[in-house]
């Protein structure tokens, strides 16, 4: 003997509940995170420190430059006189540390240098 069937109208409305509780499971952890997740701090671009950027004289040929600060992270194709040395450290979506530098040259000389950074030179001359 075969069962009578069931109207299909029947188990909707548990269907529609089921649907909105596996929803607000899945919008909860969104916001706030998955708990005990490490974050590791990513560094990103070159780390350039005071004693770096003291050591920058004026007319210092771009390898000397090179030699001290390392090589830059960006060389515009356009604007072959500018340097940029950007740094960026993050855990997650917070910035921690951020700095940039930028050495600016006169063919192979080293003409200025700006940022967050300054060599004692580029102050006595402002």
């Amino acid at each position: 003997m075969m069962p009578l069937p069931v109207p299909k109208w029947k188990f909707w409305p548990m269907r529609i509940l089921l649907i909105a509780f596996a929803l607000a499971c899945l919008t909860a952890c969104g916001g706030i995170g998955f708990p005990g997740v490490y974050r590791i701090n990513v560094e990103q671009g070159n780390l350039v420190t005071q004693d770096m950027v003291d050591q920058l004289k004026p007319g210092m040929t771009r390898r000397q430059v090179r030699f001290i600060m390392g090589t830059p992270l960006v060389e515009d194709s356009f604007n072959r006189e500018r340097w940029d040395y950007p740094y960026v450290m993050r855990r997650g979506d917070d910035v921690m540390r951020e700095s940039q530098v930028t050495v600016y040259f006169d063919g192979d000389r080293l003409t200025g240098v700006s940022g967050d950074l300054q060599p004692a030179w580029a102050n006595s001359e402002s």
